[in-house]
């Protein structure tokens, strides 16, 4: 559970301890306090160098499971961000009231777990950061064109889930801020991570090497695209693709155009990369991040930790989030987690007509129909 509904977001452990990527002169230290001592008891006689984390540690065993080995809270300094966090660490513990504060630090990491993936893993990067597209898609390719045929199936339904959601689940005091994260951080927190998002890592197999953690979807665009672009010529010669990329770049993600990392659209090999990108992050990371899914800690001498002694079930649910929110926020999940009853997965359609073209080649290749193809001379 320490995974959270969130795998998608655990990374190899570059360095120990894990250091911040947060400016420093205005941030302070804001390396991790996870010393060591705190989890060497733990790696089976292996060194810190052969663990995955975050700020939850999480060990990587031999039989293919994830053991916790530690997990650490900041909270701000409260003298200044300038200051660095104030951190605690806490490691594994199963019997008295180590074993009860180990529980709250795992609802604190599946808490802060949670948040993330709702905002960033799933509402950013694969909602917010698709949309564009879809527009560009709709504005610039006609309906005949093969790349609105082999990209308009993956786009279904996501400009109508985005404008709900902007209505009632991530707008100011929406359902999303009352269950998840506190309104004045949870728009900030997608904006920032936004300044960060680089297209050309939002699909396989980049992001598992981005992380560390090494298609066929690459593979079947590869085959499409190459039936309707023998040359690079032609990719460069498409007015309705260029165009099409244009807006997506300058207009659509007009924050982040002038980055070295968009494929310029000049040959085939981009826009392979850029449809398998785009389907990837609209059909299959969706899918992955979408279904299926207070008080500070208690310090000793305190009438908290006392009750943690004494009645950790009780102490545990008076921290976590109240009863109404609870229920709210799982009801949420459970809604937008749901599959639509006509949904359609990888390597479907509606219909068979979108391949229809395929067939030009067999007819035309076909002695019986000889003097039917070839130029035309249209008006």
């Amino acid at each position: 559970m320490l995974a959270g509904v969130n795998p998608v977001i655990i990374q190899r452990l570059q360095e120990f301890p894990p250091a911040s990527r947060l400016d420093p002169e205005v941030y302070g230290n804001q390396t991790s306090s996870i010393k060591r001592k705190h989890i060497e008891k733990n790696l089976d006689g292996l060194t810190v160098d052969e663990t995955y984390a975050s700020r939850t540690l999480l060990f990587l065993q031999d039989n293919g499971t994830l053991r916790p080995l530690a997990i650490e809270l900041s909270l701000p300094h409260p003298q200044g961000d300038k200051h660095g966090a104030t951190s605690l660490v806490f490691t594994p513990a199963d019997e008295g009231v180590e074993g009860a504060v180990w529980q709250l630090a795992k609802a604190y990491a599946a808490v802060n777990d949670s948040g993330y993936h709702q905002l960033i893993s799933h509402w950013l990067n694969t909602h917010a950061t698709i949309e564009p597209f879809v527009i560009a898609t709709n504005r610039h390719l006609s309906v005949l064109h093969p790349i609105f045929k082999l990209l308009q199936l993956h786009f279904r339904d996501t400009m109508y889930i985005n404008a709900l959601a902007r209505q009632i689940l991530i707008n100011a005091g929406g359902i999303l801020e009352l269950t998840v994260f506190p309104g004045k951080y949870a728009m900030e927190m997608s904006s920032i991570v936004y300044k960060n998002w680089v297209f050309t890592e939002q699909g396989l197999p980049a992001d598992l090497l981005k992380r560390s953690v090494q298609t066929a979807i690459e593979a079947w665009v590869d085959d499409y695209c190459s039936f309707y672009y023998s040359t690079d010529d032609m990719i460069r010669d498409d007015t309705e693709l260029q165009s099409w990329w244009m807006e997506v770049r300058n207009e659509g993600h007009g924050d982040l155009k002038d980055e070295p990392w968009w494929p310029q659209m000049q040959t085939r090999a981009e826009l392979v990369e850029a449809c398998t990108i785009i389907i990837w992050v609209a059909s299959a990371l969706h899918a992955a991040v979408n279904f299926g899914h207070r008080r500070f800690m208690p310090e000793s001498g305190t009438p908290e930790y006392a009750e943690l002694e004494s009645n950790p079930d009780v102490a545990y649910l008076k921290t976590i989030t109240a009863q109404f929110q609870t229920l709210l926020g799982v009801s949420l999940i459970e809604i937008l987690s749901r599959h639509a009853s006509d949904e359609i997965y990888l390597g479907q359609r509606e219909n068979p007509e979108w391949t229809s073209d395929n067939r030009i080649v067999e007819r035309n290749n076909d002695s019986r129909w000889k003097n039917c193809n070839g130029p035309v001379k249209v008006p």
